[in-house]
């Protein structure tokens, strides 16, 4: 099994996804004025988890930037099923800016680009100066990313993600795995794919065929009729549901490797938002032992 890498490391951790997991895994939480607090508490307890047990040389949180995004512009029903972001998770947001400020980790947000897409390029970018990128998520996609230089953490499962590890799971290696999720769409993100099309059947096109764009050249070779057929008539949807699940690594994002690098926190300012938000055992387990040092 795989396992965090050796020599130095830059762990990018997913803030977006991370807050949601946060919120949801914990009970609802809250200070006597009726604050709420669960998603800071879960939040600022996996970023201190990370940072005692792997010691990173660089560290960085990204978070989705305000605005509508290139995929937004592309297909107006990105993500348009979701539902509104909870209140209580809403006012917990500046909370939890706060904490990752306070621990002098590197807050990064983009307006108009997404927390994946932040992750992508600055993870091409530390492994081309020769750091391991360890990009700290749950999210599949951005599973794409994983090569020599660059490995997927789940700290909820507590599970690595190399090359092996990935077709192990998908039985396709991370670079065909955009031509995957654009045949079978992505319902959390409404992206549609192909319809009647499943993981399974995805990737036994892929293996036979190649590659999407092999497939939806050579559909007379496809022998089942119905799959033949929905194939057509939805090429164009497939095509656009992997520009839509495809990471990207060329978002202008304005910070370099060297100012990712590891800083003791603030203490007295972590502490302090630690006791405003009464999350003592938070405060606790933070001053045992030494920190982001």
């Amino acid at each position: 099994m795989p396992g965090p890498p050796a020599g130095p490391a830059c762990y990018l951790l997913d803030g977006s996804a991370t807050l949601y997991r946060a919120f949801h895994a914990l009970p609802p939480l809250s200070t006597a004025g009726g604050v709420p607090t669960n998603a800071v508490l879960g939040f600022a307890t996996m970023l201190l988890k990370i940072v005692r047990e792997r010691a990173p040389d660089y560290l960085g949180v990204a978070f989705d930037g305000p605005g509508p995004t290139v995929r937004h512009e592309a297909f107006a029903e990105y993500k348009a099923q979701r539902p509104p972001m909870p209140d209580a998770l809403a006012r917990q947001i500046p909370h939890v800016h706060r904490a990752v400020e306070a621990l002098r980790v590197p807050l990064l947000l983009v307006e108009g680009e997404e927390a994946d897409d932040i992750l992508a390029t600055l993870a091409r970018r530390a492994s081309g100066r020769g750091v391991h990128a360890v990009i700290v998520t749950g999210d599949k996609d951005l599973l794409q990313l994983v090569a020599d230089g660059i490995t997927v953490y789940d700290p909820m499962r507590d599970r690595w993600y190399n090359r092996a590890e990935v077709v192990a799971r998908y039985g396709l290696p991370p670079e065909a795995l955009e031509d995957l999720f654009g045949l079978t769409g992505d319902a959390i993100d409404n992206v549609p794919g192909v319809p009647g099309i499943g993981e399974k059947t995805a990737r036994s096109l892929l293996s036979t065929f190649g590659s999407l764009d092999a497939l939806l050249g050579s559909l007379d070779r496809v022998a089942r009729p119905k799959l033949r057929e929905a194939l057509a008539a939805h090429a164009e949807q497939a095509r656009r549901s992997r520009e839509l699940v495809r990471v990207r690594c060329d978002v202008q994002v304005p910070v370099d490797l060297e100012a990712l690098r590891r800083r003791p926190p603030d203490a007295d300012a972590f502490r302090a938002l630690c006791r405003e938000l009464e999350l003592h055992r938070l405060e606790a387990s933070f001053a045992q032992g030494s920190l982001l040092g």
